[in-house]
């Protein structure tokens, strides 16, 4: 017997909520389906229903294609429970859908195009192995991902509301989201707010904000540019200065 005539080839087409698994032999015929929900009570259902379509001496092989997303609680079940679990690249199966002369497109389609894949390249495929530290990384690095990106987007609305406030705002400091900086503008969101502060009570605000690194040159320099600029104030400054505030908060919140 070929050794490929020994295995049963179990495609599995991986959602959120529920998977839909295909089963074929060897010569890529249709032997059932099976739809079942995507939580971990349902698994062992799964299975037992996978053995009731095997044939005695054969063993079932499992195709996923996302063992570290949708498909992760299921291919960490099937080989704690000992079974063959492939990784199948979303390209293969890609390939394969688009090889057929179809406009189909349903997760049992999709997953038989997985089992397909699985008989005809079974000994290239690699074993999946779900490993929690790998998977609790990759999350940490898409969340982190997800905050530089929302950083910014931040960091370019506290420009556009400054440029407004502040013509001068990228002389005052070296960076508009430094940590003297932050402090700076939620302390006085537009030069409105600076009205009354003098050079004294400026400096001894940007000492404690900067750990005593900015000085009282600091503060002249900022209350000279700001009368440069001139006006700046508008109706309704205090909405202007909310909007400052609020995306200030933000920033230091996600830094």
């Amino acid at each position: 017997m070929h050794e490929k005539q020994k295995h049963i080839y179990v495609g599995v087409d991986l959602h959120k909520q529920h998977h839909v698994a295909v089963i074929i032999n060897c010569w890529q015929e249709k032997l059932g389906e099976i739809k079942f929900e995507n939580k971990p009570s349902a698994f062992p259902t799964f299975l037992l229903d996978i053995d009731k379509l095997i044939e005695e001496g054969l063993t079932p092989v499992f195709g996923l294609e996302d063992v570290g997303g949708y498909g992760r609680a299921l291919a960490q079940f099937l080989t704690d429970h000992e079974q063959v679990v492939k990784e199948v690249n979303p390209a293969l199966s890609y390939a394969e859908r688009k090889s057929r002369m179809t406009t189909q497109k349903s997760d049992s389609w999709d997953a038989e195009c997985v089992a397909r894949i699985l008989v005809r390249q079974l000994s290239q495929l690699p074993d999946a192995k779900p490993h929690d530290l790998y998977w609790s990384i990759q999350q940490l690095v898409t969340r982190r991902n997800a905050l530089v990106k929302a950083q910014g987007a931040l960091k370019n609305q506290l420009h556009i509301q400054l440029s407004h406030h502040y013509p001068s705002y990228k002389k005052l400091f070296s960076e508009v989201d430094g940590k003297t900086a932050l402090a700076f503008w939620k302390q006085y969101p537009s030069p409105s707010s600076l009205y009354g502060v003098g050079v004294k009570k400026l400096t001894t605000f940007l000492l404690e904000a900067s750990n005593n690194t900015c000085s009282v040159k600091k503060a002249n320099e900022i209350l000279k540019l700001v009368k440069e600029d001139g006006h700046t104030q508008k109706e309704h400054q205090e909405t202007r200065d909310f909007l400052v505030r609020s995306i200030v908060r933000d920033i230091s919140f996600k830094k």
